[in-house]
């Protein structure tokens, strides 16, 4: 039995006529007559009435349809999402992140990325820069979000943007009544510090900025940025955040901009991945970040 003979079928049953049927299939009303009867003759049974009237199913020959539709409709069914899948426009896409995203470059793409492909399950995983490219390396993500380049990852980058470089004050802070902060003036200021998300990227900033951080005292926590910016609303310390995360309120936070001799002080964004990654979702979610961030430094002529 073939999967055309039970659409043909059911396409007779619908119409109650071998001609109106055929003519819908577009084939001829004999083709049709002939298949149904070789239809009837494996199955062992009488699946139409034939009248002057027109073609009706019988007992057993709805029973036999009902069934058919059923397999119909569940086999097309698999090859829609199938093509669309292999499309890359359903499935799963597992992204690494490495900042907020409360506003910025991230949360746009993101959002970007949604409105066309809204069937594709986009799965967020948070992490520090070898957290991320820990996983990558492993295929438990698809892309990951970094700040700065990692010289682990020997695969395939695109740099995407960059990011100002913020300080988060407790609201009564003597800073917080300057439009920006300099480095020079975090030197005698109680620095919370964390190893998840951008933290040890902007640890090595500051670092670079001030020669070392002996400095400074640094307050070590393992918690997640919401936890730091509450405690900078406690009035515990101060710390330094990237401009995707000034996005949300935060009670007794008070967010400014943090300036070297040249101006804003910027972490750049490359996005990860692995040339071999097969998943389908993954294409058109590159072909995005390459439009809307292409790469100055590629060859015009390389595929």
């Amino acid at each position: 039995m073939e999967f055309r003979d039970l659409r043909w079928a059911i396409a007779a049953s619908q119409h109650r006529s071998l001609r109106q049927a055929a003519e819908t299939l577009n084939i001829k009303q004999s083709t049709l007559s002939r298949s149904l009867r070789n239809l009837e003759h494996r199955l062992g049974g009488t699946l139409f009435e034939r009248t002057n009237g027109g073609t009706r199913p019988t007992i057993e020959g709805q029973e036999f349809l009902d069934a058919a539709r059923r397999i119909v409709d569940e086999t097309e069914a698999i090859a829609a999402r199938l093509k669309t899948r292999s499309r890359g426009e359903s499935g799963r896409l597992t992204i690494g992140v490495h900042a907020s995203l409360s506003a910025g470059n991230l949360r746009a793409t993101l959002l970007d990325h949604r409105r066309p492909f809204p069937d594709v399950e986009t799965h967020l995983v948070d992490g520090s820069s070898d957290y991320l490219i820990s996983d990558l390396d492993s295929s438990a993500i698809d892309v990951a979000f970094v700040a700065e380049p990692n010289p682990r990852w020997r695969d395939r980058s695109l740099l995407v943007w960059n990011e100002r470089v913020a300080a988060a004050l407790p609201e009564n802070h003597p800073l917080t009544g300057r439009d920006v902060v300099h480095w020079g003036e975090l030197r005698h200021e109680a620095l919370l510090s964390s190893q998840r998300g951008p933290g040890p990227e902007l640890l090595k900033l500051l670092i670079s900025k001030m020669g070392c951080s002996d400095r400074c005292q640094l307050l070590r926590h393992d918690v997640a940025l919401d936890r730091l910016l509450s405690l900078v609303g406690a009035g515990w310390g101060v710390l330094l955040v990237l401009e995707s995360a000034t996005g949300a309120a935060y009670p007794g936070v008070t967010f400014r901009e943090v300036h070297d001799a040249e101006g804003p002080t910027r972490l750049s964004f490359r996005a990860y991945w692995r040339e071999a990654n097969c998943n389908p979702s993954l294409r058109p979610f590159l072909d995005l970040l390459r439009e809307r961030y292409p790469d100055l430094s590629a060859d015009p002529g390389a595929d």
